[in-house]
């Protein structure tokens, strides 16, 4: 059995006898050197500092042997322990968590966890935070280092909350504990590099608002031209429907914006952007970082020689080239069984391909005419958008 046994910052003293015989008891002692140096033992110490996934191996080599982890307060939430787990089998893991950050703070700040968003910059983007900026939203996140609560100020600003209540939290639950407040404009505290952040998001009028539905506005995008509009991508995306931990392919992606709003859809969606354009290709990084999904990956290749060897999609999106002869086919052959395939044109050559080959497959095919008002002299009329043909098929 390895033990992952999670320490507060009011350190072995907090913990029950149980868990300092465990501690004391062991063979082999893994962790960060801040709590190896607070353990007397005469077990070899193993420190992350030697890498993670070198770490992991001793772990394996030795699981015979008495093994245990020291994690920071909860293990299983942004913790080591949900890195063990993807190791080892539940069944050779046992977790002793303590109160940790999340914990520590709601109950400081009076806010309930369960109306909050938990999240983390330890390792992780800061401009994952962009996801969840919105008025009055209540957010918890763990940060980096001494500069995170610097940084995390300067990006509600950026974006019109600069109103925003900040509190950060030093070395909670021990002697040191320290608490600061401000808002997020002209804030320039200095704080230790162990800290939480909380959040209480304030917008200005003109701030911007991310919708969590899908189709966010075409002027949130970074483009050359070449984007599914508003309307168009919101009934793309219910087609496509993303559910959580599914892999999208975008093919002949633009700007991203499909790939995007698929991640968005839920935090465990995953999307591989594929564009063979290098300025398209930096639009889309610009893009996936601007509106919370940094993580989003971007292939420099041509479909559809391009996309063998990537990892197998549960559903598919072909916004451009599917004119080109064997696109549809490769795709559909790259999707396994329940598999989802979306794909738009406005050119004719595109759509005799797709034509036939909604025949081949019996894929359902749906015209999507728009029309947006603009401005004639003085008065307004409708103007039509090019309407767009959408084939949808699933793989049975």
């Amino acid at each position: 059995m390895i033990h992952i046994i999670g320490i507060g910052e009011d350190g072995l003293e907090a913990l029950s006898s149980s868990l300092k015989e465990l501690i004391s008891n062991a063979d082999i002692l893994v962790g960060g050197v801040r709590h190896l140096e607070i353990v007397e033992s005469e077990a070899r110490k193993i420190s992350w500092g030697v890498g993670l996934s070198k770490g992991i191996d001793e772990i394996k080599a030795n699981r015979e042997k008495g093994v245990v982890v020291l994690a920071t307060g909860e293990p299983m939430w942004f913790g080591i322990g949900a890195t063990l787990l993807k190791h080892f089998e539940p069944s050779e893991v046992m977790v002793h968590p303590t109160c940790g950050a999340f914990s520590l703070v709601a109950g400081r700040m009076g806010w309930a966890i369960a109306d909050c968003v938990t999240m983390t910059i330890h390792g992780r983007p800061l401009e994952n935070l962009n996801r969840y900026v919105a008025n009055g939203a209540k957010i918890l996140v763990l940060s980096r280092d001494g500069k995170s609560p610097i940084e995390v100020a300067d990006l509600l600003a950026k974006y019109g909350y600069g109103d925003s209540h900040i509190t950060v939290f030093e070395h909670m639950g021990g002697k040191a504990e320290k608490r600061l407040e401000g808002t997020a404009t002209g804030w320039t505290a200095k704080t230790a590099d162990l800290n939480t952040i909380a959040i209480e998001c304030i917008g200005a009028h003109d701030a911007r608002r991310l919708p969590q539905t899908c189709g966010l506005e075409d002027d949130l995008f970074e483009h050359d031209g070449q984007l599914t509009k508003r309307e168009v991508r919101a009934v793309t995306l219910s087609t496509l429907a993303p559910q959580a931990g599914e892999l999208l392919w975008d093919v002949g992606a633009g700007c991203g914006s499909i790939a995007i709003e698929w991640m968005r859809a839920h935090e465990k969606c995953h999307a591989i952007a594929i564009e063979q354009n290098d300025h398209r290709r930096s639009m889309i990084a610009h893009n996936g970082a601007a509106l919370g999904v940094p993580n989003l990956e971007i292939v420099d290749a041509k479909a559809p020689e391009g996309l063998e060897g990537l990892p197998t999609p549960d559903a598919i999106f072909i916004g451009g080239g599917i004119s080109k002869k064997g696109l549809l086919e490769t795709c559909w052959a790259a999707l396994p069984c329940g598999g989802r395939l979306v794909a738009n044109t406005v050119t004719l050559e595109a759509e005799r391909e797709m034509l036939h080959f909604a025949d081949k497959i019996g894929a359902r095919l749906t015209r999507i005419a728009i029309s947006r008002e603009e401005s004639v002299g003085r008065l307004s009329a409708l103007k039509p958008m090019a309407p767009v043909l959408q084939l949808f098929a699933i793989k049975e």
